[in-house]
């Protein structure tokens, strides 16, 4: 089971709230080897009438991130876990290959690719992270 932390950021976190988060990003725990050592940080927040819920899931060798905002707050919830999975899928070959042979370290999982049509990418925001270094191909998935 992936430890899930949820946070309002001047939002009041319900129990149905929390269960609702838990159950639809517990589908994600699928697609790493060891989802014991996952841990998803959800943040929620408000902006004038539409609810925002952040979702990041750090691992030891990269970082999954996705931000959707919605007026309901389950629609978001539902959006951002379909982002994040799309994300997954995705990347799974690169990340796969790249770190199948690190021991103690979670992966994701060799599970067959669906074909899924790419999404455009636009810039929606910018933030100001750490650096660390990396090579290219780990910067293209930090980046996306």
């Amino acid at each position: 089971m992936m430890k899930i932390s949820i946070h309002g950021d001047h939002v009041k976190i319900t129990e149905s709230i929390k269960e609702y988060v838990e159950e639809k990003l517990s589908k994600l725990g699928k697609y790493f080897n060891d989802s014991n050592d996952v841990d998803v940080i959800v943040k929620v927040r408000l902006r004038g009438v539409l609810q925002i819920i952040e979702v990041t899931v750090p691992t030891k060798l990269f970082t999954i991130r996705a931000e959707e905002s919605h007026e309901d707050l389950y629609a978001a919830i539902d959006l951002v876990q379909k982002k994040l999975e799309t994300q997954i899928k995705k990347n799974k070959s690169k990340l796969a290959s790249r770190y199948k042979d690190k021991k103690g370290y979670v992966i994701i999982d060799e599970a067959p690719v669906e074909n899924e049509e790419a999404e455009e990418s636009l810039i929606v925001r910018r933030k100001e992270v750490e650096f660390k270094p990396m090579d290219e191909e780990e910067a293209i998935l930090q980046m996306e």
